[in-house]
């Protein structure tokens, strides 16, 4: 029998039927609808990879030996990771937030870690799939070298946990769909074309190059990148710990908009 559990003792335990429920709640989201949140994904990468192959491949060399294909398709599926985990979370509690549904999510005993993980945890695995599919899709054209799969793993959760928590500060922060919208065109689409998805930012003039140094994500998609190939415009290492750090901060905000319940118990 499922106790209720005090603020008190939740320095010790944690619910974790109720957490386990809310992240049941969350993937059965959106793999009830997977033709529009798993397969749309997949089938957009493929298209860009169209285009781009079509267009670049025989005209650019970003590596000695590694011809553009091979380059790109890492920067693609990272993309695809991050873009999918931000959409899960935020559109998730917007839409909670907008039906009215949210005072539901709020009564339960869980703890607002416990509320951020179901929710991290969910757009985490919804990233994941949606990258996955795009590997596996592609494999069946073209094979990828892999050079080392544990930073592949590291760096795909890391990616997909940071954006799903920036989702989950979008969707906290916003009142209505307009502001999503928003906070992606105007923050996630920018950071994500600057990092280096589709390019060596060492190719782009001096003043883009330096603030591309400053956006997370170039290390998020390099580090990735590295995975497959072997090689890296930043060292590994650095870019590991900006990423961790960088995660630690975000996921503190979010914990703090939480805990004084910042337009979602007023």
């Amino acid at each position: 029998m499922l106790h209720y559990i005090t603020e008190k003792n939740r320095t010790f335990f944690m619910n974790w039927y109720g957490l386990y429920i809310l992240f049941k709640k969350e993937t059965h989201r959106f793999l009830k609808v997977a033709t529009q949140t798993i397969l749309a994904p997949i089938i957009t990468v493929l298209l860009y990879l169209l285009v781009f192959s079509s267009v670049l491949a025989k005209h650019v060399e970003i590596y000695t030996g590694i011809d553009y294909i091979s380059f790109l398709i890492p920067g693609l599926i990272m993309m695809s990771v991050i873009q999918n985990a931000f959409a899960n979370s935020s559109s998730s509690l917007i839409q909670s937030k907008m039906n009215g549904s949210l005072v539901l999510l709020l009564l339960p005993p869980l703890s607002n870690f416990e509320f951020y993980f179901a929710y991290i945890a969910a757009a985490t695995v919804r990233g994941l799939l949606v990258g996955l599919g795009v590997w596996v899709s592609i494999y069946w054209f073209i094979e990828l070298p892999i050079y080392n799969i544990g930073i592949i793993f590291i760096f795909a959760l890391l990616g997909s946990l940071i954006l799903g928590t920036l989702g989950l500060i979008a969707g906290i922060w916003a009142d209505k769909w307009d502001h999503i919208a928003a906070f992606q065109n105007f923050v996630i689409l920018p950071m994500t074309f600057l990092s280096g998805v589709f390019y060596r930012i060492d190719s782009l003039p001096e003043f883009w190059e330096q603030v591309s140094y400053y956006n997370p994500f170039f290390y998020m998609i390099d580090g990735f990148r590295y995975g497959f190939l072997g090689i890296a415009e930043a060292n590994i290492y650095t870019s590991l710990i900006i990423i961790c750090c960088f995660t630690v901060v975000i996921t503190a905000i979010c914990l703090w908009l939480l805990h004084i319940g910042y337009k979602i118990r007023s």
